[in-house]
């Protein structure tokens, strides 16, 4: 198993963070930019994605990272369903 010394390493926080930059450049180039609330919505529950990515992976124990991990997945969820 690999030791990774980053979260910047982790193939998972490097797809959240494309699918957040995808989610802007869509914000910014659509209709949905003037959806204020929604393309908040939208643009903070992709962020928080990876955000939670590499706050469970900061706090050193496999046990709370797997814990932000699942905080993570719900963002997905909360993102695909706006």
């Amino acid at each position: 198993m690999a030791t990774y010394k980053s979260f910047e390493d982790l193939e998972i926080w490097q797809l959240s963070r494309e699918l957040c930059n995808d989610i802007y450049e869509i914000i910014e180039n659509s209709d949905l930019k003037n959806n204020f609330r929604l393309a908040n919505q939208i643009d903070g529950s992709s962020g928080s994605i990876m955000d939670n990515i590499a706050e469970g992976f900061e706090r050193n124990g496999n046990r709370e990272f797997i814990q932000f991990l699942y905080i993570s997945k719900a963002f997905c969820g909360e993102t695909r369903s706006q």
